[in-house]
């Protein structure tokens, strides 16, 4: 494109979305291993102070906390833990193949079925509803596409539970469902082969599951080639933005009701904040840097995004950063020749965009057809649509551009926070 192209401004600007995106979710992850805030192996009596600070520790038992109680309990446990926490540095890390003996008082040694490769088990919740507890790791490898032979274990869990007369949910690490359609490109942001997983699932019976990893809130569902639903509920982080649990509700096998309860206020240096506007802020902070470091701190900017340095990079990407800095969604307009709402014409793009990222991770985004921003991004994707008018997903599935953007920025589907699921 040439300099005086009406589409260059914004397809930069879009570049800077893409590049943002991934830093996002991944400088806000949680430590991987919750036995350790550093990853290091702990003393013995470290995991005693846990195991027996745990009162849902039986799997199938039924615990109910009073929030402060549930307070009690983590400040107790944090306090256990600290004094294990290692200085930054080299530390040893835990091994694959030692979780067993870690995490086997809390579901192994109980559960219905398990398989030691994937430590993946089936547990009772109730007398009549059980839980698939799917791990996509194994000793050497992560996030791998499962084989033949651990989908067949799977299936046979599946059919065992309706042979059984019970109902079965399940739940791993990774979303097997993208949280938001543009989050489909991505290639760490779901399950490797998801369909294989999708269709052993819910054509046996297995038509829930409860994700994490990339800390975001939404509920999708899609359908099998045989007509059955799959809905995949994807939760936030205690600890990060969006900061949500979940409260479900099993009516019957097939209702299920989600309602989202944001974590209790926390004693901590919030700066005068909420909980909420505290990590809000810090997501924030994280898109600015990169967004800042174009305009003030370069080294800032390719160390986050990993852009290669080059002589012409270091000219360049100060030059729009500096020009991104200072424009406006009424020059953005002017730019790709679209009506801007004169509600939002002051409003600067660096702004807009962290509000946009941010809106993908906490779900029920607003930017939908008919308010002023969803008008001006969905103009913006119509002018783009000429140049871009498909994406290739991670998984090799060919993406419309303009559904993908649309119903990324704005949520025309499940409510994302709490939802009625009807499983059939």
């Amino acid at each position: 494109f040439t300099q005086s192209h009406p589409l260059r401004p914004f397809l930069v600007f879009l570049l800077i979305l893409a590049m943002v995106l991934p830093c996002a979710s991944a400088d806000t992850e949680a430590p991987a291993d919750p036995l350790s805030a550093t990853g290091e192996t702990l003393p013995p009596d470290a995991t005693d102070d846990v195991i027996t600070a745990d009162p849902l520790r039986n799997v199938g038992e039924e615990a109910a906390l009073s929030d402060n109680e549930a307070q009690d309990w983590y400040d107790e446990m944090y306090a256990r833990m600290s004094r294990y926490v290692a200085p930054r540095g080299t530390v040893e890390g835990t091994k694959f193949t030692e979780l067993y003996d870690y995490y086997k008082d809390f579901g192994y040694d109980d559960a219905i079925a398990f398989n030691r490769e994937h430590l993946s088990y089936v547990a009772a919740l109730s007398d009549d509803v059980r839980l698939l507890v799917i791990c996509n790791d194994i000793d050497g490898e992560k996030h791998i596409a499962y084989d033949d032979a651990f989908l067949g274990w799977i299936e046979a869990q599946a059919k065992q539970a309706q042979s059984d007369g019970k109902m079965m949910i399940a739940m791993e690490h990774y979303p097997v469902l993208a949280g938001q359609p543009i989050l489909s490109v991505v290639g760490d942001a779901r399950q490797a082969e998801a369909q294989k997983l999708i269709d052993t699932l819910a054509d046996n019976g297995v038509h829930l599951i409860f994700t994490g990893h990339m800390h975001n809130q939404s509920v999708n569902v899609v359908e099998t080639a045989k007509g059955n639903k799959f809905f995949d509920v994807c939760t936030g982080s205690a600890i990060g933005c969006p900061a949500f649990l979940r409260h479900v509700t099993i009516t019957d096998a097939d209702t299920v009701e989600i309602k989202s309860i944001p974590i209790p206020e926390f004693d901590w240096d919030k700066k005068g904040q909420t909980g909420e506007e505290y990590l809000k802020a810090q997501f924030d902070r994280l898109l600015r840097t990169v967004i800042d470091g174009m305009a003030n701190n370069p080294d800032v900017f390719f160390r986050k995004t990993h852009v290669k340095r080059t002589p012409a990079t270091l000219k360049i990407i100060p030059a729009i950063g500096k020009r991104l800095a200072k424009l406006t969604l009424c020059g953005a307009g002017r730019m790709l020749m679209i009506k801007v709402d004169p509600s939002i014409k002051k409003e600067l793009v660096t702004d807009f965009a962290v509000d946009l990222v941010r809106a993908v991770f906490e779900g029920n985004q607003p930017y939908v057809e008919g308010t002023p921003r969803g008008d001006f991004l969905l103009r913006a994707f119509r002018r783009m649509r000429p140049f871009v008018k498909t994406l290739k997903g991670s998984q090799g599935e060919t993406l419309d551009f303009y559904e993908t953007m649309k119903h990324t920025v704005g949520n025309y589907g499940i409510d994302d926070y709490n939802a009625v699921l009807k499983l059939s």
